[in-house]
């Protein structure tokens, strides 16, 4: 009975989705003049111009700056005088799209494969512009997100989305840019309180968190098997791909030939610092482009993260701390500490319960721990551009690059003074509209509140 039950309301849940934001579309292309005239323009790069205009022209800025002529033509113009001017926020990496309801509806989820290297896997395919918590991300400025698959050590490729879209090929921003790899643990964490490894916990949870393993066993000892298993495989693409010719196709090994001519990055997701040495390896070893994806105790060594040019996205900052000697603060201290060691940084949010929509509120808390409100919202427009390889398209408000903008009453990064009114991509002004004001519209109906 209790079966059929859940089903039910699962099928209820679904219907519900399926009918709600019917009137929310994609804008179309607009390839006149727009004018965003008035307003303080963080361009992303540390720069701020006040009371400057930004011209776009069929999608792209063409200038920048203040005493910009408007013709008296059939223009658009956007008056933001005493207004914050951003570029569009990027969520670096994300299962959005992927996983709409983490527990209970199997249906909604796509974001693994089964087994455990699966790197011709294409997270773009099974990427969803219809759901619900993209809407939500628009009306917080956030107009893209690095696409990221799970599970599994080599999980498959990662891509670029902006977030106005009929379908996934109308999404793609940018196609397969990483390879995203799950490093094993070299430490067993559970229990360090006195309880054992918890029931039911999934082995990607594990060895991410530092777990797993039978008792007794030696949890370095099994990693470094593991790393070595890895290496072997990217030993293995690196002598089929010297081959001028083969008697059948290795997918695998052709998923990953971007790695070695540079075409693609290899996103290590690693929070231990023995996962980070081994991902700085693994950069050493094959001359790879490596970020570091999660990163919790890259403060300790981010002098050496910089020299190896190995970039970090820092996953969860409203977090604990990783280990119980860290300072209870560490998390909001750590991006202070890779801006110092000169280490190419983006934050992230990868919070499954307010589903990534606070991403500029962690970059404020980093803002009070060290780093200045530029630095802050450079870490979630230029920096996650650079690292994702779209930083010739988007992150700045800069002439040749795409009009993607959001305009915000108050600071974006401050909660309680953030209010995004506008938002464009591409030149397109896209709907800040989402599932969530349109319930709250109809119980201020239903209770008669003004």
């Amino acid at each position: 009975m209790k079966k059929i039950f859940l089903s039910i309301s699962s099928l209820f849940l679904l219907s519900v989705l399926a009918v709600a934001q019917e009137t929310i579309y994609p804008a179309k292309e607009y390839n006149g003049l727009l004018f965003i005239t008035n307003g303080t323009v963080h361009v992303g790069n540390g720069e701020v111009i006040e009371g400057a205009t930004i011209q776009i022209s069929k999608g792209k800025i063409v200038k920048v700056g203040k005493d910009i002529a408007i013709p008296a033509d059939d223009v658009k113009v956007i008056d933001a005088k005493g207004k914050q001017v951003y570029p569009g926020l990027i969520l670096s990496s994300s299962d959005l799209g992927l996983k709409e309801i983490a527990n209970g509806v199997r249906g909604s989820n796509d974001y693994q494969e089964i087994g455990d290297l699966n790197p011709s896997v294409r997270s773009i395919v099974a990427y969803n512009t219809d759901s619900k918590v993209i809407g939500t991300l628009r009306a917080n400025g956030i107009l893209f997100a690095g696409i990221t698959p799970e599970g599994g050590e080599i999980s498959g490729t990662s891509s670029v989305v902006q977030l106005d879209a009929w379908n996934w090929e109308d999404a793609a921003y940018k196609y397969d840019n990483g390879i995203h790899l799950n490093m094993p643990s070299f430490i067993q964490r559970f229990g360090r309180r006195g309880g054992g490894i918890p029931a039911g916990i999934p082995p990607a949870l594990l060895a991410r968190f530092g777990g797993g393993g039978a008792e007794g066993s030696d949890p370095t000892k099994q990693a470094l098997e593991k790393v070595e298993e890895l290496k072997t495989f990217f030993r293995e693409a690196k002598a089929y791909l010297q081959e001028t010719s083969h008697k059948e196709t290795n997918l695998k090994f052709e998923a990953v030939k971007g790695l070695f001519d540079k075409k693609q990055k290899l996103f290590v997701h690693a929070d231990q610092v023995k996962q980070m040495l081994s991902a700085i390896d693994f950069s050493k070893e094959f001359g790879f482009d490596v970020v570091i994806v999660g990163a919790s105790e890259s403060f300790q060594i981010a002098d050496l993260l910089k020299a190896n040019n190995i970039a970090v996205i820092l996953n969860q900052e409203h977090s604990l701390p990783a280990t119980e000697d860290d300072d209870v603060d560490q998390p909001y201290k750590t991006p202070a500490a890779l801006q110092k060691a000169g280490v190419l940084f983006a934050l992230n949010d990868t919070h499954d319960e307010s589903r990534y929509r606070n991403l500029s509120f962690n970059a404020g808390t980093a803002a009070t721990y060290g780093l200045t409100k530029e630095q802050a919202l450079q870490a979630i427009t230029l920096n996650a551009a650079k690292i994702l390889g779209i930083d010739d398209k988007t992150g700045s408000l800069e002439v040749g690059k795409d009009g993607n903008v959001v305009i915000a009453d108050g600071d974006i990064l401050d909660m309680k003074s953030s209010n995004v009114v506008y938002a464009f991509i591409q030149g397109r002004q896209v709907s800040l509209d989402n599932k969530q004001k349109q319930l709250y519209e109809r119980y201020k109906y239903k209770y008669s509140i003004k």
